[in-house]
């Protein structure tokens, strides 16, 4: 079991493991003990000054084991200074958040004696991997051993060294107590109350929280429309003309809970002390390769790429390689249509009990084709954008999120959009509509929530088999050696990138048509309750402890859920115009229909931009308290440039 980081080391307190770094068991010994020594080494020797220890001292426990397994803790003191480097913010005395200083310290609210359990579990861990990733290469010009391995100043030795796989992986150590007590108040105690967020930010950070609360509020959101979903799916089946009210509810509902939420995340970022932390310097990826030179920036040597030659490869084959994909899903569409057509000809000519299940056979093929041509797109989407060598993280983000949203968008709706302003067939919509959203979400809940409470039960045996060749009873707590082996066999969690995906997908099916399908926001929220335990369920005993990573917002996702909200307002004033129950005003001008409707149309669009500003992101105490802080901090610079200032 961990303890609460005391962060010794130089201060005699004893050393607590924080990070794992494994290198592969065949790297020569001359580039583990020279990576070794650049992690203990003080930072003015070009160190990180942190504490390292081998895991298993001389030889390994066992055959199996790899020999080349460290942990990293470190001083107290040097966790704050780390700290302090990163501008980490912090409740102050009056309650305000505040960037943390070591000259300071005293004013923090829970800075007590040494600082002992002032910094959580999870930003020290974020600490050590920021001490990590800073290492960098001054004269070595290869890493020792490895000759083909080229270092040059201002390289980053740790990425550097996982490029070249000769270190497998860095994770941080899972709290053992503190998750069990996480495990029971975040899902294994079946409640109605919300996720406790806190607990989880505390645990693993702001970006893992801010999705939970994503979801949470999205949940509660749904919630309105799946009330009043029921009594139209109940009594209101067969009577189309009736979804123009529902339709006109969908307009109004998906602006204003997108607007909501910015409120909500800002509240929760600056309880978080995120809201107002200035973004780090981002580093080049660890794939970015080019011809050496320097940064016009920092001076530093790296590599540098032509910008020109990288809009070449997006325009020349990423652009067209995504237009031949929408080709392709076009096509399948096509296929599907066809195959309906064909069942529904056949139950026209012969209805029996039969041929009303084929009806729905293409519909389920067709769902199942969409999720796995999804997962075959995103893993070329990624080898593409990473072809594309792009410098920073951020960038190859936002690539990676384009590519893979407009191929899903498309892949998704493309038949939908079809069925309902080409084939004009609500009926076909509805059913179609019905068997996609609960085709996926079947998939969704086998891959998410049975096959990952398979491989837990799986892995507890393989440890169960372990202890018992080793012919010793089983401790009270797990020994760290087990508990690495265990944690290093775990999945890596690789980011909230599949999971915000699989949400935007759901609030397209519930924003876009659920006014021909009532039920789809009763089933989505149904999906997101279960998801909610599922995800906690594989963050707690699936995957390994992610590195915490700050955040203010969810990012680039939320440019894309008001991207969906804009493309629901056009789909829903379209659908309120074929409606025959709009289309009896207009009986004898068509055009006249349209122009109405596009009329309104872009006033509700205009209404939506109107709201957009009029409702601040950020709520009006939370803008007072950052004002006033701000002003406290000139005041402050003011008064220590007058007493620097030399007497007259």
């Amino acid at each position: 079991m961990l303890k609460q980081p005391s962060a010794g080391g130089d201060d005699g307190s004893g050393f607590t493991p924080l990070v794992v770094v494994e290198l592969a068991p065949d790297a020569k010994e001359e580039a583990v003990v020279w990576l070794t020594r650049k992690i203990s080494d003080s930072e003015q020797s070009g160190g990180a000054g942190l504490s390292v220890q081998q895991l298993w001292s001389g030889t390994a426990e066992t055959e199996k084991d790899n020999p080349n397994v460290f942990l990293v803790g470190s001083s107290r003191q040097r966790l704050l200074s780390g700290a302090e480097d990163l501008g980490l913010f912090k409740e102050f005395n009056d309650g305000s958040m505040r960037a943390f200083t070591c000259a300071n310290r005293d004013n923090f609210k829970d800075f007590k004696g040494d600082g002992d359990g002032f910094l959580s579990m999870a930003e020290c861990q974020y600490i050590v991997k920021h001490e990590l990733d800073s290492l960098r290469a001054k004269s070595e010009t290869h890493i020792p051993g490895y000759e083909k391995a080229k270092l040059y100043p201002g390289k980053s030795i740790i990425r550097r060294m996982q490029s070249k796989g000769i270190l497998v992986q860095v994770f941080p150590l899972h709290e053992t107590e503190e998750l069990k007590r996480l495990s029971f108040t975040w899902y294994k105690k079946v409640k109605l109350s919300l996720q406790p967020l806190d607990e989880i930010r505390h645990y693993y950070g702001e970006g893992l929280a801010l999705y939970f609360g994503f979801l949470e509020y999205f949940t509660f959101a749904l919630v309105p429309m799946a009330l009043v979903g029921v009594p139209y799916y109940l009594f209101d089946w067969e009577s189309y003309d009736k979804y123009v009210l529902f339709a006109g509810f969908n307009l109004v509902w998906c602006t204003v809970i997108l607007e909501a939420w910015k409120r909500s995340s800002a509240t929760m970022a600056y309880r978080w002390g995120t809201l107002s932390r200035k973004k780090a310097f981002e580093e080049p990826r660890p794939g970015f390769h080019g011809v050496l030179g320097f940064n016009p920036v920092t001076g530093r040597e790296e590599p540098l790429y032509p910008n020109t030659k990288r809009l070449l490869q997006v325009y020349l084959v990423s652009v067209p390689f995504v237009v031949l994909c929408l080709y392709l899903s076009l096509y399948v569409m096509m296929v599907y249509f066809l195959t309906e057509g064909w069942a529904l000809s056949l139950h026209a000519a012969e209805p029996t009990f039969w041929t009303t299940v084929l009806t729905f056979v293409p519909s389920v093929i067709y769902a199942v084709v969409i999720e796995v041509m999804n997962l075959i797109y995103r893993y070329a989407a990624e080898f593409l954008t990473g072809w594309e060598n792009h410098r920073l993280e951020s960038s190859y983000q936002n690539h990676l999120v384009l590519k893979v949203l407009l191929f899903n968008f498309f892949n998704c709706f493309a038949s939908l959009f079809y069925i309902a302003f080409v084939m004009q067939d609500m009926v076909l919509l509805r059913q179609s509509l019905a068997t996609l959203l609960i085709t996926s979400q079947i998939l969704n809940q086998v891959m998410e929530a049975f096959l990952p409470y398979w491989l837990q039960r799986r892995r507890n045996k393989k440890m169960m088999r372990r202890a018992r060749k080793r012919a010793s009873p089983p401790p009270a707590e797990m020994p760290l050696a087990d508990q690495v082996r265990l944690e290093a066999d775990m999945s890596t969690y690789l980011g909230t990138f599949d999971d915000y995906l699989e949400l935007f997908l759901l609030f397209g099916y519930v924003s876009l048509f659920s006014c021909v399908y009532p039920l789809a926001a009763v089933l989505v929220v149904l999906n997101n309750v279960t998801e909610v335990y599922s995800d906690a369920f594989k963050m707690c005993h699936v995957f390994k402890r992610p590195f915490s990573e700050p955040a203010a917002n969810i990012g680039v996702w939320q440019l894309a859920f008001e991207a969906m909200s804009v493309i629901a307002v056009v789909t829903n004033c379209a659908l309120i115009g074929m409606s025959p129950q709009v289309k009896s005003y207009f009986p004898e001008s068509e055009t006249q229909l349209i122009l109405w409707t596009a009329a309104i149309e872009h006033v509700l669009l205009a209404l939506k931009l109107i709201l957009t500003f009029v409702i601040p992101d950020v709520p009006k105490h939370i803008q007072t308290k950052l004002a006033r802080l701000e002003f406290e901090s000139l005041e402050a610079l003011k008064k220590k440039k007058m007493l620097e200032a030399p007497v007259q």
